[in-house]
């Protein structure tokens, strides 16, 4: 299943990776290891953010996914399931039955 993993770095993590010359090494690492479909970085409330799509096979792989982001920068995560729109089209059926049912 596809997931988007929205993750916000600590001002003062990221602010030491940074001056310790870490900050693009240690992103690096991570994503390696995660190997997402995609990545974008920007800022969220004065935080450094990424947004990170990834697939995800079993539930038992969020701590593999969260603990080197919440250990490297301090961060806070959210993850979303997310659809293409190959999965929106599968899902029509569904969404008729429910507006059958409670619409």
């Amino acid at each position: 299943m596809k997931f988007l993993l929205k993750v916000n770095m600590s001002v003062d993590a990221g602010n030491a990776a940074a001056k310790a010359g870490k900050l693009g090494a240690m992103i690096q690492s991570i994503l390696e290891d995660l190997k997402p479909e995609a990545v974008y970085f920007t800022a969220e409330s004065g935080q450094r953010t990424a947004f990170i799509f990834l697939e995800m096979q079993d539930a038992s792989q969020i701590p593999a996914i969260a603990e080197p982001w919440f250990l490297a920068f301090n961060a806070s995560i959210e993850m979303h399931p997310v659809m293409v729109p190959a999965d929106l089209i599968k899902a029509a059926p569904a969404i008729e039955q429910a507006v059958k049912k409670y619409g």
